[in-house]
């Protein structure tokens, strides 16, 4: 956990499968915002809105960014 800004506790989730490997993208809710970082660099944090975030996640879902990881 960490304080935001407001000084509000958040509570950062990464994938399972990331546990171990040292690759882990972080994502927290942050009152209406979900926020997005890299356990590399904890400090830089991107900001998205639940809907965006939902596109994302549904792009992920159908495939649209396998070719990246492949």
């Amino acid at each position: 956990m960490a304080d935001n800004k407001a000084g509000r506790q958040i509570h950062w989730i990464k994938a399972s499968r990331s546990y171990g490997s040292g690759e882990c993208v972080e994502l927290a809710a942050d009152g209406d915002l979900i926020v997005l970082r890299d356990s590399k660099d904890p400090h830089v944090h991107l900001l998205f809105t639940r809907p965006e975030l939902a596109a994302f996640i549904d792009g992920a879902r159908r495939g649209e960014f396998d070719h990246l990881v492949d």
